[in-house]
């Protein structure tokens, strides 16, 4: 019986990619959209891969609404494409998580996910890369299905609950990310969030967004669960 479900963030909680992620996004959007806009100067941190889109192609100009048609062959196109160049990179686990996230799957009472604004096949390219089987994340929701991170928790707690036969309240299930926006999704879904040191945001900030912990990397978080 599951009693927990934790719902990982990608980049910067799980993965380094080491500009892999930007550079795919890159070859992705020209692939698909003959432009990647200003993406060099483009901060992903917490976003959607549909809300990055939108902002680096509605001046080019692309109509939200021809993305929102195109999104789902995007997808497919970005985690082919990051397939291809990821063995250039040199793609790293954070600290600690390889090993948190292989004791909490062997634990009986805990259930995994994935949040995260990757599309899907891009997000398990990277976790594969960085030596996260596939099949320790059997439920998730992801970047391409919903343009507003914050509408992601929903969705993965409502696939886990049919996967995994149960019900999980929202007080059952923690967040856990590395930036501001990863505890503003944890906030709208009514859930707890815990937050790691290791991505982009500086410890000051995340302080004043109030998680309900903060720690170096994920072995602090696994002592703290």
């Amino acid at each position: 019986m599951h009693n927990k479900l934790i719902l990982f963030d990608i980049d910067g909680t799980l993965v380094w990619t080491r500009g892999a992620g930007r550079e795919s996004t890159r070859l992705a959007m020209e692939a698909t959209f003959g432009t990647a806009g200003a993406i060099d100067k483009h901060i992903f941190s917490g976003k959607t891969d549909w809300q990055t889109l939108t902002e680096l192609l509605t001046p080019e100009p692309y109509s939200p609404q021809h993305i929102d048609q195109i999104i789902a062959d995007y997808a497919v196109t970005m985690g082919r494409t990051l397939a291809g160049i990821i063995d250039r990179y040199p793609v790293q686990p954070c600290t600690g998580g390889v090993e948190a996230v292989r004791y909490l799957h062997d634990h009986p009472d805990i259930a995994l996910g994935i949040v995260t604004g990757n599309v899907e096949p891009a997000a398990f390219v990277k976790l594969e890369a960085a030596g996260y089987p596939r099949e320790w994340f059997p439920i998730g929701a992801y970047g391409h299905e919903r343009f507003h991170r914050n509408d992601l928790p929903t969705l993965a707690i409502q696939r886990a609950n049919m996967h995994y036969n149960t019900f999980f309240s929202p007080d059952d299930v923690i967040i856990v990310g590395d930036t501001v926006m990863d505890i503003a999704c944890a906030r709208a879904a009514g859930t707890q969030c815990a937050i790691v040191l290791t991505g982009y945001d500086d410890r000051a900030l995340l302080e004043a967004a109030k998680p309900d912990a903060i720690f170096d990397d994920l072995s602090g978080f696994l002592a703290w669960l």
